[in-house]
């Protein structure tokens, strides 16, 4: 098993991330059921109104020049320190000018762009997290860029621990001291959670990596001139799309409890259907995509470095691994949040609505990591400016629901518009790839089999409860994720079995 990880450091990597990437959404969970019993839906809804802000600062000065480290520094390890020293300098000037900017307009921008003026005292939480989150952006690019995962992956597990720590504690002082406890507290641990994986990812870097370079750097200015233009040659193309995709995002994002209250909805109604949805619905829906972003991150930097190697054989084999297990993992979780998404609702947060939500967002789950990994390896290409089309192309289609049908038809009208987009997104993102690359594609294999199994396993698992159910003095929580467990482990004996059978 050893010699198989050294030999196979994609998967190895990948599998790192998908333990870390779990371990921080389990904790995440535990956050957001303490978050919503202080702060409510609504405060969650008011809370998650403010992230698109973040996004798009995010998108400006970090996420594509992170994509950019990590793609340069793959298909060129012997200058990775010159590239991630230049992409820390552009990345961090436009993160502290950002921040300063918000800060200032924190208001205008509560009341005029995200309409709604209870965000005002958010944004500034908001503003000063940009450059520290642009700081671990950039070292967890040269990191990915190098395939080695571990400083990346114990940065995301210090974020959340520290984050809830914080939070617990000062709204322990604050219910000691007979206080009330506000949505701020939201912003106050997303503030301490960036900057505590901002200060742990430096401390690791320079610990671990600048000390032990043996690389002879030119001076940092000859550096920057020799590496700025071919880093941001990729980045601004990339930074453009991702601001672009923010901006209708964030769109969306205000829109939604607006044409809510088209809809005839009060305000505070709206504002919790909306924190439902966003703080509540879709963390079940994400969790598992805990192995598809770790996959997707990895996939962009292997895929340059096989495209520029020139072996189009390992391309089409880490397509071909990425698509059935995407599938395979897709499938799996409709069975499961469409047969437990009332029990998982109410017991973890109470809330019958969030139980209804998780089941309509359970025939997501195989476009939304379709594509998730497929968008990466178009990345990874260089095709971003067919991914930036086909996620436009998407997003429009989704905002035609908000816009459209959630004044006649409430919020079901945006959860169809989310299936038929992402829907549409995945089959825009295998055309691509199709065309690009021939790589086998086998519907029996992805789709027929692991839905076939799933039934069965379905059928096993209400043969074995009908007969015994030792968990239902458990609590509903715990029952649940144990039965969750039994299908999950069925589902997993079928596909092993049937793999090693073809062996």
């Amino acid at each position: 098993m050893t010699d198989f990880l050294k030999k196979n450091t994609l998967v190895a990597s990948t599998l790192l991330l998908t333990i870390t990437g779990f371990a921080t959404r389990v904790l995440g969970f535990f956050y957001r059921i303490f978050l919503s019993r202080t702060i409510g839906s609504q405060g969650l809804g008011i809370f998650n109104m403010v992230h698109p802000v973040y996004g798009i600062c995010f998108a400006l000065c970090a996420g594509s020049i992170q994509t950019a480290i990590s793609r340069f520094v793959a298909a060129n390890v012997q200058k990775g320190k010159q590239i991630f020293r230049t992409g820390l300098l552009i990345s961090l000037s436009l993160g502290l000018g950002l921040a300063a900017l918000i800060i200032r307009f924190s208001a205008p921008l509560a009341h005029y762009v995200l309409m709604e003026d209870r965000c005002a005292s958010l944004l500034p939480f908001m503003a000063v997290s940009v450059p520290f989150s642009a700081v671990h952006a950039c070292i967890n690019g040269y990191y990915y860029g190098t395939k080695k995962t571990r400083i990346p992956a114990a940065s995301q597990i210090v974020e959340q621990m520290v984050r809830m720590a914080a939070v617990f504690l000062i709204a322990d002082i604050l219910l000691e001291s007979s206080r009330d406890i506000t949505v701020e507290l939201a912003a106050t641990g997303h503030l301490i959670g960036e900057l505590a994986a901002c200060l742990f990812s430096v401390l690791c870097f320079s610990l671990f990596t600048a000390e032990n370079s043996k690389e002879n750097l030119p001076s940092f200015w000859a550096s920057f001139r020799e590496t700025a233009l071919p880093l941001m040659t990729l980045a601004l193309p990339l930074m453009g799309n991702r601001l672009i995709l923010n901006i209708l995002s964030s769109a969306e994002a205000i829109w939604i409890p607006n044409r809510l209250l088209a809809y005839g909805l009060s305000s505070q109604e709206a504002v919790s259907i909306y924190g439902v949805l966003t703080g509540m619905a879709m963390p079940f829906i994400l969790f598992p995509s805990a192995i598809t972003n770790s996959m997707a991150v990895l996939l962009l930097p292997t895929v340059a470095e096989a495209q520029a190697g020139g072996n189009e054989s390992r391309i089409a084999q880490t397509i071909a691994m990425s698509l059935r297990y995407s599938m395979y993992m897709g499938i799996l979780c409709i069975g499961v949040f469409t047969l437990f998404g009332p029990e998982l609702g109410v017991s973890v947060f109470k809330d019958s609505s969030a139980g209804s939500f998780i089941q309509i967002l359970a025939w997501l789950c195989p476009f939304l990591y379709l594509a998730t990994t497929m968008g990466s390896i178009l990345n990874g290409l260089g095709k971003t400016t067919t991914t930036f089309l086909q996620n436009i192309t998407a997003l429009i289609l989704r905002l035609a629901f908000v816009l459209i049908g959630i004044p006649q038809l409430g919020i079901i009208a945006y959860l169809w518009g989310m299936l038929i987009s992402e829907l549409l997104l995945a089959v825009l993102h295998l055309v691509s790839l199709k065309r690009l690359v021939s790589f086998s594609w086998d519907a029996v294999e992805m789709i027929v089999k692991p839905a076939a199994f799933l039934i069965i396993s379905i059928g096993v698992y209400y043969a074995f409860f009908s007969l015994w159910d030792g968990f239902d003095g458990l609590g509903l929580f715990m029952s649940t994720a144990l039965h969750i467990g039994v299908l999950s482990l069925c589902y997993g004996a079928l596909l092993a079995v049937f793999h090693l059978a073809k062996r």
